[in-house]
């Protein structure tokens, strides 16, 4: 199953809702699909979905989902590496309409650089090259849930300092 969010921000992220909804009608996915849409105007029409979810539905999403795609938000796909998953980050990009800054882009890809525990898709037409298991299983993900975790708690504190 495959599992994708796009957080609470109030501007809409139609972009990553309509291309998973079209890899899905074009057979490149071929996983059941769960959008939680936010405040997207886009209504999928290959993928269930629904605008808003609870706490405890996004938790069983994201502990039955072989992938996880997400916004940049650093919660969400922190909380998918707290289960083990090395989730596709799509970040929000102002330049769409999607968020008042980039701060979601340039965040993901120094945790990418820095961390490798996320796959980042800038360019929303490169989404359908991440539908391998093998490029976003992370085989260790204990360790270096660990030390991700750790090195960013000290990356954050050095910058609040």
């Amino acid at each position: 199953m495959i599992f994708v969010t796009v957080g609470t921000h109030e501007q809409p992220f139609n972009r990553l809702i309509k291309e998973v909804d079209r890899l899905k009608k074009e057979g490149i996915i071929t996983d059941e699909v769960f959008i939680q849409t936010g405040f997207s105007t886009y209504e999928p029409q290959y993928c269930d979905w629904k605008n808003i979810i609870s706490y405890s539905e996004m938790e069983d999403y994201m502990n039955r989902a072989d992938i996880i795609i997400t916004h940049g938000g650093p919660a969400t796909f922190m909380g998918a590496i707290a289960k083990g998953k090395k989730p596709i980050v799509v970040p929000r990009q102002e330049k769409f309409g999607e968020h008042v800054n980039n701060h979601q882009l340039e965040f993901a890809e120094q945790v990418s650089e820095r961390f490798g525990s996320i796959v980042v898709v800038e360019e929303i037409n490169e989404l359908q090259n991440y539908f391998n298991l093998d490029l976003i299983v992370d085989e260790s993900s204990n360790s270096n849930n660990l030390r991700f975790n750790s090195q960013l708690k000290q990356e954050i504190e050095s910058l609040v300092r």
